[in-house]
């Protein structure tokens, strides 16, 4: 899919809500192309998706191009040619003022840790530390049971839900990829979706 350069003002549709997507180092990053596909089968909806490089590890970014959405990377924030230039669009800036609302889905334990203490220092965190916090956000986390269960992360949700304002929602008991049984999966990637056709009452699209 065409990579020119991003810039809200060009890219929103009246009328259209735009979901912004973010991916990050859980296996559960396997559902993008679930979760795309889902969201673009209904009316004015469009989809940016942003893939940490560890969650590119997980999902194909075909099917999810496929699916009708773009996945924008760390490598297309800046031009590797010194070309920038004052002025010219910065991804991060117009990808959150792009966007109508933000899933985190999944979010990993490193990513957690990364929102609470403020660090950008990537694609993602560095488009979530300019979000304005009339932005809905959605952080949905996935991580083995025993790193969900170390006392740091109740500490960095904590700061993400009272201090940052985003809403955390899981995650679930099940068999994790690992092998282990316990706390620590991603919300059922239909249930994420679910989220933003209540908040934005979507409607399917209509079979040709």
């Amino acid at each position: 899919m065409s990579k020119r350069p991003f810039i809200a003002e060009q890219e929103r549709a009246e009328g259209c809500t735009h979901v912004l997507l973010i991916t990050t180092g859980s296996v559960a990053s396997i559902k993008a192309p679930l979760i795309v596909s889902e969201l673009m089968s209904y009316e004015n909806v469009k989809v940016e998706v942003v893939a940490t490089k560890p969650s590119m590890s997980f999902f194909d970014v075909g099917a999810v191009e496929r699916a009708g959405a773009r996945v924008w990377r760390d490598e297309d924030e800046w031009p590797s040619n010194g070309a920038f230039r004052i002025g010219d669009p910065i991804l991060h800036i117009e990808l959150r003022r792009w966007a109508d609302i933000v899933l985190i889905a999944p979010c990993s334990a490193n990513t957690i840790a990364k929102i609470a203490h403020g660090i950008c220092d990537n694609l993602a965190t560095s488009l979530l530390r300019a979000l304005a916090p009339t932005t809905p956000t959605y952080v949905f986390p996935a991580m083995n049971t025993l790193m969900y269960e170390h006392p740091l992360t109740a500490e960095h949700l904590k700061v993400i839900r009272e201090v940052i304002g985003y809403q955390v929602v899981g995650p679930i008991g099940k068999i994790l990829a690992c092998g282990d049984v316990g706390l620590g999966a991603m919300t059922e990637w239909k249930d994420i979706v679910a989220i933003v056709v209540d908040r934005f009452q979507l409607s399917k699209r209509m079979l040709a």
